[in-house]
Order: structure tokens, then sequence, then C-alpha cells
């Protein structure tokens, strides 16, 4: 079995929190009935669906109305992403160059339907410039999307920036629907949703040590969706409730969101902070080794603030990334050389965006840790790849 200490790709997935699924699992098996049922089995099926809405709701600050659980992150952004779809004229969207595949493919199909999509790049240091995102705006645009941390860099994006500019922009234009991805940001960093120019937000669940298939969609106001059904969860997302993902994902919010009613995350984050300082020190005294961006390391400390301590993304010069997760692999240690969803693809499109030159994007690689990283483990984890360096001079 892999050793849990040596896992380092919690921006894949996180390992299962036993505590979690065993409190999700009793809740199904208590809870058995169909949610939309009138009977006593549907209706205390009910009352338990919505208790894990009011638990969501606490833990992101945000009413309980406002919440809709879904299958993931992919299907939480493709309803907010495909409500343009009901409007009765096409227009625009404007996405980050930094997207998920969920948001950045689906534009794609949304243009073969004769939609226009439009992307902004990040600045070197891997951030959307608010500025520059308003100024890309078209007078048609209806949707516009930024991911709140890449899953890549760590590079935690200004989303209450780029809201306001949106706000402001809104007072002599048409105000886009603003959507925030927030599946690597919930448990990592704190996230204020209360922002009037947010309109949407994402969250998964196994990113925070709770089961896949199970998301959370946020709205700040109902939305009409393009996709219709038996009218679940006001008619926002039909098919038969989840009760086992609701109970594991409000489980998940209540113990690992950051926030001041939970002081032990808060701690958490600044200790994480530490250790991945201390991380970054580390491969820096490896000759071939470069941290993408090159800000991160050019301006240490400085620029920390814009970085998720969660994440960390290095090239090591004349090992190709694959070769060097082949060679930790057989160590016993998990990292991985970028997102999960494109890594059969061979491409880098956030690294592209960054103009990040091909030799460093060929050998870039993404160390991610969790509420269960140790720095002792991540001392582990530098030894090995030191000595993979040693191996390739």
């Amino acid at each position: 079995m892999i050793d849990r200490r040596h896992y380092f790709d919690w921006a894949g997935t996180a390992p299962c929190d036993p505590d979690i699924l065993n409190e999700a699992l009793a809740a199904s098996i208590e809870h058995w009935g169909n949610p939309s049922s009138i009977h006593r089995a549907g209706t205390d099926a009910k009352t338990a669906l919505e208790s894990a809405r009011d638990r969501c709701a606490r833990a992101l600050g945000v009413p309980a109305e406002r919440l809709t659980f879904t299958s993931g992150g992919t299907e939480s952004d493709h309803i907010a992403l495909l409500s343009v779809l009901t409007r009765p004229q096409k227009g625009s969207v404007l996405l980050s160059a930094l997207e998920h595949p969920a948001l950045r493919e689906m534009a794609s199909t949304l243009a073969n339907a004769g939609w226009e999509a439009l992307t902004v790049a990040p600045e070197p240091d891997g951030r959307i410039s608010p500025q520059k995102l308003v100024a890309a705006l078209k007078s048609d645009t209806a949707f516009v999307a930024v991911m709140a941390v890449n899953n890549e860099t760590g590079a935690i994006q200004p989303v209450a920036e780029i809201a306001d500019a949106l706000c402001e922009h809104g007072k002599t234009h048409r105000k886009p629907f603003f959507h925030v991805d927030c599946v690597q940001a919930a448990g990592k960093i704190p996230i204020d949703l209360k922002h009037p120019g947010i309109d949407s937000a994402a969250f998964s669940a196994h990113k925070l040590g709770g089961p896949r298939g199970i998301g959370l969609l946020y709205h700040a106001r109902e939305i009409q969706t393009f996709l219709r059904g038996g009218g679940q969860e006001r008619n926002i997302r039909s098919g038969t409730e989840n009760i086992f993902g609701a109970t594991a994902i409000a489980s998940c919010l209540e113990r690992y969101c950051i926030s001041p009613g939970n002081p032990a995350m808060e701690q958490r984050l600044l200790q994480q902070q530490e250790y991945t300082a201390h991380f970054l020190r580390q491969l820096l005294t490896i000759p071939t080794c470069t941290i993408i961006p090159h800000s991160r390391a050019e301006h240490g400390l400085q620029t920390e603030q814009h970085f998720s301590p969660w994440i960390v993304q290095a090239a090591f010069k004349g090992i190709p990334g694959q070769v060097m997760v082949r060679a930790l692999d057989s160590k016993g240690f998990c990292i991985s050389t970028g997102s999960a969803c494109s890594s059969g693809k061979n491409t880098r499109p956030v690294l592209d965006s960054m103009r990040v030159s091909a030799a460093e994007k060929e050998s870039a690689v993404r160390f991610s840790f969790g509420h269960d990283t140790t720095l002792p483990a991540m001392d582990e984890l530098f030894r090995e790849v030191q000595d993979v360096c040693r191996q390739f001079s």
C-alpha cells in the first residue's frame, strides 16, 4: 500500500478521511428513502438532505437556499457556464487562460454552437490582472470565469479585485455573470463569497478527503439551467439526491474550511506556509531547479501571499516531468506533472499561457500537500528529489 506520508498529489485528489466517509455511510443507511417522495421514508431523507445543506451553508457563510448539490466540481462549473444557453441571444464568454478543462473545453463547445469564447492571459506570475480582464470584455460578454487558486502553480487569483472591477464596469455596461472555481481554494485558503460581484462558485468534496462524485454550486441568486429533468434541487440540478455525498461534503467543509470559526484550520494554514517556505528554500539549493512561476523564487516571502502553500510547481533541468514522477514513484513517493484531468494529453495550457519556456514546461512537476502532510515527510521528499537530480547530473 501507498504510505500516505509520502503522498504529495493532494491537488489531484485527497486521501479519503475515514471518519467523514463512515459518517456519510451511516446517514445514507439510515435515510434510505427518495427525498422527493412524500411518505415518511422520503421526508426523513429530505430532512437529512436539508440538514447537510444547512451545514454547508454555515461553513461557507452563505444562505442555504443558495447552495445546490452536484456530482462534483466539473458539473458545478458546467451548470454555471451552460446557463448562458438559456439566453435568447448568443454572445461571448470570457475565461482566464488558467481555467480547469471543465470550463476551458466546454467554452470551446459553446464556440461550436455560435458563442464566442474569449480568454485573458495571466501575467508572468500566473495571476490575472483585473484591468486586463475588464479590457478584454465585449459588449455582449455574458459570463466570466476565474479560478480562485490555480491547480498547477498554486497562484491565488485576485478574485475580490476582479469582482470589484466587474461591478465598476457594470455601472456603465451590462455586468457579466462572474463564476469562481473554488475547488482548489476550499479548505486551503480563506474564501469570502459575500462579495456582490461574485455570482457563483464551484466546490468538490474529493479534494478535501471526501468521496468522489459529490460537489456543490453556490449561486448568489436563482439561475436558469440549460439541462432539465425531474426538478430536484430547485430545478437547478435534476436527479435523485445523493444523501451519502451531501452528508460527506458537509463534513468536509465543516472540518476543513478556513475561517475564524475554525481556528484549528487557520493555525494549520500558517503552519503549512512555514513548511512550504522551508521546502522552497530547500529546492532552490538544487542547481538545476527552477520554481514556476519564477517570481515565486525571485521575490521569496514578499509574494508568498499570492500563492497557495499547498501547491508548488518546479522544473528540473534535463529531467522530463514524467521521468521525475516515475523515479519518485519507484521510491514510494507520489507527485504529478500537473492537472490530473490533462495528464493524458501531454499539453500544458496553463504554462503555455504564462509563456513558460518549452524546456521548463517539459520538466515541470507539481508537489501538492494536504492537511496530513508533515514537515519531516516534506524533508524526505526533498532528499529523494535531490537524489534523482544527482542521478541525472
